[in-house]
């Protein structure tokens, strides 16, 4: 039974058919420190939640107690899990309350316990398929909620079946189109490609590498400030054990200064797409990946490494200063170490 939200009904204590049950106050000392100011409904409703949990009722009117009290107070673990044994002691329809968690769901999306019920819903009734597109939905009204992107990837493991997988690349490629600065969607993509198992199709890894390589860079030309990017671009080098200087032609153009108007075009490199003619430059991220390669690489390139961290420090990136004065420091150390 759903309740409107904005339906008023009377306190349990006034309703004559839960006479039966002996409310349970909640323990408080006589004056306590830090009283918490419930509203007189929902300390009427726990008291007799409580009573209930205490006589080990199961019924439908536990559901419309829990469901009373979760409108309250959506956080309300005790109330959720109750609620769910209830379900299954009553054999009740899970699809029913399926769609009494689309609207909960929507309305509370930074809850923790509406996504942990859903999930305990769906292991039941063993069909996630309609939950991709539920997900897909609740993103539309927070594109980067955490908790709604980690049941899409939590659906997409846990049931791993290759229709679920199937259109994954094209959703999340469509999720950035909308925001290519959505750092939620990008973790998504790297789910995907490299954090959950190899599918059909995906077995030549070097080819996948080369394919989110080549993504990347395409988005990155789009919107060079674009720290998501960056940091998707830094996993993918890492996890394929490649050498940050291997990228030096690609990322050397977006740690310069945007080029004079009328200055020739370069040849184009399609494995290098240049910036966009209206980008920022030089772009921090680029920066600091420039210093990371001479710093990788020893030697008398410590003294580009440290000119780059320094450029950061006084111009580029005034707001991490002291974050670029420590590299520096750290960076003289090792030159300090390498000379004795």
């Amino acid at each position: 039974m759903n309740i409107p939200a904005e339906e008023e009904k009377p306190l349990y204590s006034q309703r004559p058919e839960w006479a039966d049950v002996v409310p349970s106050e909640q323990y408080e000392n006589i004056a306590p420190l830090a009283p918490i100011f419930y509203t007189d409904e929902y300390k009427d409703a726990t008291n007799y939640f409580r009573g209930i949990i205490k006589s080990g009722e199961m019924s439908p009117r536990v559901l419309e107690l829990t469901e009373n009290i979760i409108r309250q107070n959506p956080g309300h673990y005790s109330a959720w899990q109750y609620r769910y044994k209830t379900l299954l002691a009553l054999k009740s329809p899970l699809d029913d309350e399926l769609q009494l968690m689309d609207e909960l769901a929507i309305k509370h999306l930074k809850t923790y316990q509406v996504w942990h019920h859903r999930k305990l819903l769906v292991q039941q009734t063993r069909s996630p398929g309609p939950e991709l597109e539920f997900i897909a939905n609740s993103l539309q009204v927070d594109m980067k909620n955490y908790h709604t992107w980690s049941y899409r990837q939590w659906i997409l493991a846990y049931f791993n079946d290759d229709v679920l997988w199937s259109h994954e690349l094209d959703f999340v490629e469509n999720m950035l189109e909308s925001d290519v600065r959505n750092n939620s969607a990008w973790h998504h993509r790297f789910f995907i490609a490299f954090q959950s198992g190899v599918r059909n199709g995906d077995e030549d890894r070097d080819a996948i590498v080369r394919r989110e390589l080549a993504f990347v860079k395409e988005r990155i030309a789009i919107a060079p400030n674009n720290a998501s990017a960056w940091n998707y671009l830094r996993g993918v080098l890492d996890h394929a054990k490649i050498l940050y200087s291997e990228l030096q032609a690609f990322v050397l153009p977006y740690s310069l200064p945007q080029p004079p108007l009328g200055t020739p075009p370069e040849v184009v490199d399609l494995e290098s797409p240049l910036p966009s003619k209206d980008s920022q430059l030089p772009c921090v991220a680029a920066v600091e990946f420039m210093a990371d390669i001479h710093e990788a690489a020893g030697g008398s390139d410590l003294v580009k490494a440290t000119e780059l961290w320094k450029s950061l420090a006084n111009e580029h990136d005034t707001i991490r200063k002291r974050y670029w004065e420590y590299r520096i420091a750290e960076s003289l150390k090792t030159k300090s170490a390498g000379d004795g």
